[in-house]
Parts: structure tokens; C-alpha cells; sequence
């Protein structure tokens, strides 16, 4: 048998999903932000509906990240 070369993890799987799982609302704040430099760009005059519309979108993403976060600690509560 040979030896494992990788030290144990000290995490468990719930803290490896979940930053795996924040991989899509890094991407998709990206993705907001990128777009909305971008209409700013092409339409000055719109820039205080842009902005609210980023920020709000800014806000959902975050949300349904960190309720992934909290999520696992209400289960394990509940067991």
C-alpha cells in the first residue's frame, strides 16, 4: 500500500461545496458590473437607472450567496 501523499483536510464537505459554490455569484457579480460599465458607457444620461439596477441586482446575487453560507448551519441545527 502506498502512502498518501496529501494531508488530511481540517474542513469538511460542507465548506468545500459551499466555495465551490461561490464561484457563481463571483461570476455573476462580474458579469453585472461589467455590463452596467459598459451601458454607462454607451448612455451617459441613463446612469442613476443603470446604477439602481446594478446595485439591486449586486444585492439579490449577494443574498442567495450568503443564505448558501448560512444554510448549512440552520441544517445542522435542525439535526
Amino acid at each position: 500500500m502506498r502512502p498518501c501523499r496529501h494531508p488530511p483536510t481540517a474542513g469538511s464537505g460542507n465548506t468545500d461545496g459551499y466555495g465551490l459554490a461561490a464561484i457563481g455569484p463571483g461570476v455573476g457579480v462580474g458579469i453585472i458590473f461589467g455590463q452596467g460599465v459598459q451601458a454607462i458607457a454607451r448612455q451617459p444620461e441613463a446612469y442613476g437607472l443603470i446604477r439602481q439596477n446594478m446595485l439591486l441586482g449586486f444585492v439579490l446575487t449577494e443574498a442567495l450567496a450568503l443564505l448558501g453560507l448560512v444554510a448549512p448551519f440552520i441544517f445542522q441545527v435542525v439535526k
